[in-house]
C-alpha cells in the first residue's frame, strides 16, 4: 500500500467531471472508489475509450517521466480519487505502481487485439463482461448483474458507431443472452457472452 507521506490530497467528483485534460502532468492518481475513464477524441470530435480505471488502480502514470498526458481522465460514477506526488515514493511504492504498469499494459494488449482482431459482436461481449467488475454494474436480487451504460458510451469502449452497437445489442438480446433497456444492460447468461468474446 502507498504510504500516507505520499498523498497530496483525496478529491471526490461528480460523474461526468473530468480530472484530468491533456497537458504537463506532475501527480499520479489512484483511484479510491468509483470508476474513471481514461479517453481520448480524434479529428472529427469523436471519443474513444482507451480503458476504465477501477479502485486500487492508478492513471497518470506519464507523470513518473515526465513526459505529456494525451488523455482526458472523466469520472464515470461518483468517484474518490488519491493525488499522489511521485517525488516522495519509495522502492516499494515503485515496485507497487510498476506492478500495476505491467498489468494494465496487458490488458491493453488484449483490448487492441480485441479492436483489431475481434468481430463488434465479440468486442462488445467482451467489453460487457469487463464492466461487470465495476461500479457501472449491479446485481439484481435475480443474481443477474445489470450495466449502467448506453449505447454510445459502449461504441466509445469498442471502437464503433451507436448505430451499429445498437444493431448488436438488439441481436443479443433476440437471443437471450442480455436484455437491454434505456441506459442499461442486463447480463442474462453470461456463459454465452463469455463464449461470444472468445469467438
Amino acid at each position: 500500500m502507498l504510504l500516507e507521506k505520499t498523498f497530496v490530497d483525496a478529491i471526490t467528483y461528480r460523474p461526468g467531471a473530468v480530472i484530468l485534460y491533456p497537458g504537463k502532468s506532475d501527480m499520479l492518481y489512484r483511484v479510491q472508489s468509483g470508476l474513471v475513464r481514461v479517453h481520448t477524441m480524434d479529428d472529427e470530435g469523436n471519443g474513444l475509450t482507451l480503458r476504465y480505471v477501477k479502485p486500487g488502480e492508478f492513471f497518470g502514470e506519464e507523470a513518473l517521466a515526465g513526459v505529456e498526458r494525451h488523455y482526458f481522465a472523466e469520472a464515470v460514477t461518483d468517484s474518490t480519487v488519491d493525488v499522489i506526488n511521485p517525488a516522495l515514493m519509495n522502492a516499494e511504492d515503485n515496485l507497487e505502481v510498476t506492478t500495476h504498469l505491467v498489468k494494465t499494459l496487458d490488458r491493453a494488449y488484449d483490448n487492441i487485439y480485441r479492436l483489431v482482431g475481434k468481430r463488434l459482436r465479440a468486442r462488445i461481449a467482451g467489453e460487457l463482461l469487463e464492466l461487470k467488475d465495476t461500479a457501472l454494474a449491479t446485481q439484481l436480487q435475480t443474481g443477474e448483474t445489470m450495466i449502467y451504460a448506453t449505447h454510445d458510451e459502449l461504441a466509445a469502449a469498442v471502437g464503433s458507431v451507436r448505430e451499429t452497437v445498437t444493431k448488436v445489442v438488439g441481436e443479443l438480446s433476440r437471443e437471450g443472452v442480455i436484455s437491454a433497456g434505456y441506459g442499461k444492460i442486463t447480463l442474462k447468461n453470461e456463459r454465452a457472452l463469455a463464449d461470444i468474446a472468445a469467438e
